[in-house]
């Protein structure tokens, strides 16, 4: 009953935070999703459970795993190769081994490496948010999250990285690449708070590397976003900061990404 509130809550050592973890079930065929819709429709019509939390979670099935699976037949072959924004840095081997100072990323590769899941959120404003203003390599965050997630199959997998996660494909799936800084993940979470970043600081070493990530991507794709109706007036607030003040998260970025270690060849680690 409480899927619904807290869907898209991230917690720190509560990592299935009331989801279903039926999702490795459904994709393997031993559960059929209509059924589960039913079953759940039935417990709302029933008073067990609330509108929002049953909802949400036929939402989830319907109007998006098998949207998506639609999606993935339509747009193949040439989805596995879209590229729009031209991103071409190599997956840092921290999403290997998950040591990483940046409390956020490091518990939710922990999860990852010992449950072989993590929650949509998790994945997306966490794991993918950060391949997205790092501009990580589709290819190589697309062959991660097939590797490390018991759910994963390329027709689930590459239409959610590549259109959802990476706006790899110009917008055929999502209307918007959902990147976000550093207050997204705070406001959604309770990482920040033990992290050794600040999420309260914009630039500088301390800084939570969220944050100048966020608008060095911004910059680097101004020319690609800046028309697209629902994230371009971010372009005004960064225009009035200034050069100066522009400059510092440029640098700040490109400091922090010139610090990241590319990942080893293969997956297998300790």
């Amino acid at each position: 009953e409480k899927f619904g509130p807290y869907q898209d809550a991230m917690v720190h050592g509560s990592d299935d935070l009331y989801h279903s973890m039926l999702s490795t079930s459904l994709n393997i065929g031993l559960l059929d999703p209509l059924e589960l819709c039913q079953r759940a429709e039935e417990e709302y019509r029933e008073g067990r459970a609330p509108l929002n939390s049953v909802e949400g979670f036929i939402r989830q099935i319907i109007g998006w795993r098998e949207y998506v699976r639609g999606f993935y037949w339509h747009q193949m072959p040439g989805l596995a190769e879209a590229n729009e924004l031209n991103a071409n840095r190599p997956l840092p081997e921290f999403f290997w081994t998950g040591e990483t100072d940046m409390r956020c990323l490091s518990d939710c590769i922990r999860t990852t490496r010992e449950d072989a899941h993590a929650h949509h959120i998790q994945r997306l404003m966490v794991l993918g948010n950060f391949c997205l203003i790092a501009g990580i390599d589709p290819k190589a965050v697309q062959d991660w999250y097939l590797a490390v997630y018991a759910d994963a199959f390329e027709w689930v997998e590459l239409p959610n990285v590549s259109g959802m996660v990476l706006y790899a494909d110009g917008g055929r799936l999502a209307t918007k690449p959902y990147a976000a800084s550093g207050n997204y993940i705070n406001k959604m979470s309770d990482y920040c708070g033990k992290c050794r970043y600040k999420v309260s600081q914009k630039t500088g070493d301390g800084a939570c590397p969220f944050n100048p990530l966020y608008w060095h991507f911004m910059d680097a794709n101004r020319a690609r976003l800046e028309s697209n109706h629902r994230i371009g007036r971010i372009f005004a607030t960064w225009d009035r900061m200034g050069e100066a003040k522009q400059g510092e998260y440029l640098a700040s970025a490109e400091k922090f990404l010139d610090s990241l270690v590319p990942a080893r060849e293969g997956w297998a680690r300790n």
